[in-house]
């Protein structure tokens, strides 16, 4: 079953064109940009949910799964090409190259029957007759099973994606950021050669109206760099002073555990991309530059965009978009740069009693689960000349954007859905506590996050020396909230 997201449609004269991974960070950019373009959109996505967000006028969904040949036979019917977006890589698979190649080839059977003409496809540079990490050779297997099955394949081979929000340029900004000094493994001499991702899209977009062109395109940016010269020349774009000296890391898992725990980038994740920063990657062959209109940027013309896209909030897609939701309970984690520790729950009420509820707190209303360990905290506060908890809150139920709450202030609120304090106290970051609540069931669901934007190591430090108290105090908050809640609901009272 199909429907469009949007009311305005597209000229059905005009090719459909498949787009696989449309919740993930390429697949979520390219999108509008064919919409753009006046291109028959169709997305195959396991859960369309998670789009209704997008405004893409025309686009259609189809819930289904690229391992599933029936799901497939529904989204690929009347599809002229088809865009093959999808990898297993962030889905904590311990053989994730198995599973790349499984579902490549039953997505190559799949297009063959349904008389798809061509596959396009976005793999990774790397000498195939060389050594190469099994992230990299995993991408080109997957190119060449798609061709399995006889369509057409064009495939893009890229090194690292320079943009915001991307997981390579994220592992390097939040490492260039942190450590004014580091010591690195070896790795950051291995060459590379970065693409911005406006260059990328461009490529994927024109690819369109070159209808006859399949085979491999190796493409990159103006610039081959080695890692080192990355986080320095990002560096230079902030305006930062940085030493990086490379040495010999005996065991590389100390090197994936240490862009697990500087980075937003999962150990998952940090595994793969470390390992693949062993392989020089390059373009050997720069056909691309003769068939097709792109003229890649340079790396400082990608950084600084990247950098203008995250100073105006106006990021599309993240490494994170396509990884699947947070489960039930309580988990901690990172996401674009903050670190943050979050909890949920089912209760047992309307979303207006729980928005009432989690809207009463502070003040002389106390805060549940320690109230005692947030006194203390007002009053380190103030002995370094913070607000301290003095100021307690304007009204003792209601709140509006920029009302004092002890020490946060009213950031957002949304009648009967969302309420977000910022820290006002003293810390080595920026701080927020956000509570959200939406229909779920015959009931509620509680979202409470915590989150925290270190500044530099002493905001690190800072983070997990108060994480103890934090485990102490937010399961405690979320379950009192859910009690609460469930009291006034039943009319207690309590």
């Amino acid at each position: 079953m199909t429907h469009p997201i949007g009311a305005v449609f597209m000229d059905p004269g005009r090719p459909l064109i498949l787009v696989t991974g449309a919740t993930g960070y390429i697949g979520g950019r390219l999108v509008p940009r064919l919409v753009a373009a006046g291109h028959r959109v169709r997305c195959l996505v396991r859960n369309p949910d998670r789009l209704s967000g997008r405004r893409w006028p025309g686009v259609e969904l189809v819930k289904g799964d690229v391992s599933n040949a029936e799901s497939l036979a529904a989204a690929l019917e009347g599809v002229t090409q088809a865009y093959y977006l999808v990898h297993a890589m962030g889905e904590d698979s311990p053989d994730f190259r198995g599973r790349d190649l499984r579902q490549a080839l039953t997505f190559a059977d799949a297009c063959a029957q349904a008389g798809v003409r061509r596959i396009l496809y976005l793999g990774g540079l790397g000498d195939p007759t060389g050594h190469r990490s099994d992230h990299l050779a995993s991408r080109q297997e997957v190119g060449a099973a798609l061709g399995s099955a006889g369509v057409p394949v064009l495939e893009f081979r890229a090194a690292v994606i320079v943009g915001s929000g991307s997981a390579s340029f994220e592992m390097i900004r939040h490492l260039t950021e942190r450590l004014p000094f580091m010591i690195t493994p070896r790795w950051v001499n291995t060459r590379c050669q970065p693409i911005g991702v406006r260059d990328i899209l461009a490529y994927l977009v024109e690819a369109l109206t070159h209808p006859e062109v399949a085979g491999i395109f190796e493409v990159g940016g103006q610039d081959v760099l080695d890692y080192r010269s990355m986080m320095l020349g990002y560096a230079e774009a902030r305006g930062l002073r940085r030493i990086i000296i490379p040495m010999n890391v005996p065991l590389p898992i100390l090197s994936v555990l240490w862009v697990d725990l500087m980075t937003p980038i999962p150990l998952v994740l940090a595994g793969p991309l470390v390992e693949g920063m062993s392989t020089e990657v390059v373009v050997r062959d720069p056909r691309a530059l003769e068939v097709f209109a792109v003229r890649p940027m340079s790396y400082r013309e990608a950084v600084t965009l990247a950098l203008q896209r995250l100073d105006e909030d106006g990021v599309e897609t993240t490494w994170a978009s396509s990884l699947a939701g947070e489960p039930e309970g309580a988990s901690l984690g990172s996401h674009e740069g903050m670190l943050l520790e979050r909890h949920q729950c089912h209760v047992k009420a309307p979303p207006q009693e729980v928005f009432r509820v989690f809207c009463a707190l502070g003040g002389e209303n106390g805060w549940p689960a320690g109230n005692w360990l947030w006194q203390i905290r007002g009053m380190l506060d103030r002995l370094f000349n913070g607000v301290g908890m003095r100021r307690g809150r304007r009204h003792p139920r209601e709140l509006r954007v920029g009302d004092p709450v002890d020490f946060w202030r009213v950031e957002a609120v949304e009648e009967d859905r969302l309420l977000r304090l910022r820290a006002e106290m003293k810390t080595n970051g920026d701080a927020w506590l956000q509570f959200t609540v939406r229909p779920e069931g015959e009931g509620s669901r509680l979202e409470q996050i915590a989150f925290f934007e270190p500044h530099g190591l002493l905001g690190l430090i800072y983070w997990y020396s108060v994480l103890p108290f934090h485990l102490f105090v937010f399961p405690g908050m979320i379950r009192t909230l859910r009690r609460r809640a469930e009291a006034a609901a039943a009319g207690t009272g309590k």
